[in-house]
């Protein structure tokens, strides 16, 4: 098996560490702590990561237009509306519900499902009827 020429480096956690700490106080940037020690910027970030020093990441900032900003308001709106919707649909199908078994109750039956059954047997029956 043949061997890589590569140096493999590993470097201690106290020292990882101490980078982190010159890149937070200012002592050095990104590029800069990756050049004067000889690490990859790939390893600095996994560093990062590990150590969760995520306020050492660059900041992301959207940049949108007008016209995307009223899309996104537009759209946010129109799900409020559509939640509300839902929400008043299942308080219908509540209601509808608690009717259903008080019916059941008063009629006789022993749970809304029998009721259901009766009534469908007569409405087909109707149907039958009808379209002789």
């Amino acid at each position: 098996m043949l061997k890589d020429s590569r140096t493999v480096k590993k470097y201690s956690e106290s020292f990882r560490l101490k980078v982190l700490s010159e890149i937070e106080q200012g002592k050095f940037n990104k590029n800069e702590v990756c050049q004067f020690y000889g690490i990859g910027i790939g390893t600095l970030y996994r560093w990062i990561r590990k150590y969760d020093k995520y306020s050492l990441l660059n900041k992301c900032i959207r940049i949108e237009t007008m016209g995307e900003k009223d899309k996104i308001k537009e759209l946010e709106k129109q799900i409020s509306r559509l939640k509300e919707l839902v929400v008043e649909k299942d308080l219908k199908l509540f209601v509808n519900d608690i009717y259903l078994e008080a019916l059941s109750d008063e009629l006789g039956f022993n749970n809304v499902e029998d009721l259901k059954k009766k009534l469908e047997s007569k409405r087909s029956s109707k149907q039958s009827k009808g379209g002789k």
